[in-house]
């Protein structure tokens, strides 16, 4: 799958429904076959999953052990509020209103790539979270990258 690229501010309706921009459009509709919606693990936002690699990921989860605690309490959580969207013809994706609550998201809206999917945050908190100053980017970008040889290559 090529990567999704690119950071899109857009407007919710009252019913949920966002227009997806058009550079952005271009790219899911180049992924196609469906979507995922669900909520994000480690934020207070919203993932939306190309149906591809979902599939990809529910077959790593259906290699955990159910019998085990930890991991049945991990993919009840993990499955929560997920839900199966599509772009409308007009162009529109719509958020249901448990994972619209769950982000809080309001009138301004921003889509952000993460590589194979999208997050989509609340304008005010993503802003936050891109601009928290006690993270030091350079620090993690060493921290997390540091060890990969061929960078660049």
């Amino acid at each position: 799958m090529q990567p999704i690229v690119g950071t899109y501010e857009c407007k919710i309706d009252t019913k949920g429904r966002v227009l997806i921009p058009a550079a952005l459009k271009k790219q899911l509709i180049s992924v196609g076959d469906g979507f995922i919606l669900k909520r994000s693990v480690y934020e207070k936002c919203v993932e939306l999953w190309p149906m591809n690699e979902w599939n990809k990921m529910l077959e790593k989860l259906n290699e955990l052990n159910r019998f085990n605690r930890k991991a049945d309490t991990f993919i009840r959580k993990f499955m929560a509020g997920v839900k199966i969207v599509d772009i409308d013809d007009a162009g529109r994706l719509q958020i249901s209103k448990d994972l619209v609550e769950f982000a809080n998201i309001s009138k301004d809206v921003v889509f952000s790539s993460k590589i194979n999917l999208i997050e989509i945050w609340n304008k005010d908190l993503y802003e936050q979270i891109v601009n928290d100053e006690e993270i030091d980017f350079g620090d993690l970008a060493e921290e997390v990258m540091g060890s990969i040889n061929n960078y660049g290559a």
